[in-house]
């Protein structure tokens, strides 16, 4: 038994298919397929089910995936001790972020991070929450960047910023006359939310669950994007509210329209997230030590009151 046939064990018992599995272990279907098979001849036992399409995997053959799982992660962490005994911080490192964070979040720091460690080689990928906890899980994503809590078993979650909302409020909005907000002064049918599936969508529901009862169909206006909902905003169907980070890059005349709430401001917590195996610690505490150097200076709010996601049931 070795370390490379558990690999492709797992990558068979991920993608269900031998040629995907080895396409994505850069083998060739005959090596991987030969090794998977000479691993079950070893065990004197059939991990996965070939009579099926998709490729399953059988009940033992679920335990031995579990188990591959943790063996290769702690194989794999005898690298991290060395590198971390040598100090070395480098090699490939894979970063999730929300789509809510990563146009404002990623210029701020991916270039003081590139030159700082040249070493790293940083693969960044847009996904969100719930394909960065998967991935997370599979393997795929060293961490990732998302607003929490999340409270999941498997991840570690470290606050990286607390991120205010923002009100933007037109001339044409009864709010517009107010120099600062309150939640309670917001209409519930007037909010401009993202689409679903946006954790940011979700911190304002609840965000407006906390001041008035709502109904979900009262959200009828959704958007993809931040810049939509404040033109939908500019020709009179509501207001919307931004994060902090988003405003500064408006021009000088939508600066106009922003009204910031009463301290403490609602606010969401920004979090570097990763694997309870702290695989690639040395690179994840980089990171987050560049992002919060950044970022410290970029939001002087100090009063927060943070607003979390809705948990999903």
């Amino acid at each position: 038994m070795t370390i490379t046939q558990l690999q492709y064990v797992l990558a068979v018992a991920e993608y269900q298919n031998f040629t995907l599995a080895a396409e994505k272990s850069f083998v060739t279907q005959p090596t991987l397929s030969m090794q998977v098979q000479k691993l079950e001849d070893e065990l004197d036992i059939l991990i996965f089910d070939r009579s099926k399409k998709p490729i399953s995997v059988t009940e033992v053959g679920q335990k031995i995936v579990s188990q591959a799982k943790n063996i290769v992660n702690e194989a794999n962490r005898i690298k991290d001790i060395v590198d971390q005994e040598k100090g070395f911080i480098g090699g490939e490192f894979t970063l999730g972020i929300i789509p809510t964070i990563m146009p404002t979040l990623l210029p701020m720091f991916l270039k003081t991070f590139i030159k700082k460690y040249p070493k790293v080689n940083l693969i960044i990928k847009e996904q969100n929450t719930d394909g960065l906890i998967r991935n997370i899980q599979d393997g795929h994503l060293d961490a990732a960047i998302a607003a929490t809590p999340l409270e999941v078993e498997f991840i570690k979650e470290r606050p990286l910023y607390y991120e205010p909302f923002v009100g933007y409020v037109p001339p044409n909005n009864k709010l517009h006359k107010l120099e600062t907000l309150n939640p309670e002064d917001l209409d519930i049918n007037e909010v401009l939310l993202l689409k679903d599936g946006h954790c940011f969508r979700d911190g304002i529901i609840n965000l407006c669950k906390s001041t008035k009862s709502f109904e979900d169909d009262h959200f009828q206006l959704q958007s993809g994007s931040f810049e939509t909902l404040v033109n939908l905003s500019n020709e009179g169907l509501g207001m919307t509210l931004l994060p902090f980070l988003n405003t500064l890059e408006l021009d000088e005349k939508k600066k106009l329209n922003l009204r910031y709430f009463n301290s403490p401001s609602p606010a969401r917590e920004v979090s570097l997230i990763y694997h309870k195996s702290e695989l690639k610690i040395q690179i994840t505490e980089a990171i987050r030590e560049v992002i919060a150097s950044v970022v410290r200076g970029a939001i002087a709010f100090q009063d927060v009151k943070i607003i979390s996601p809705i948990t999903k049931k």
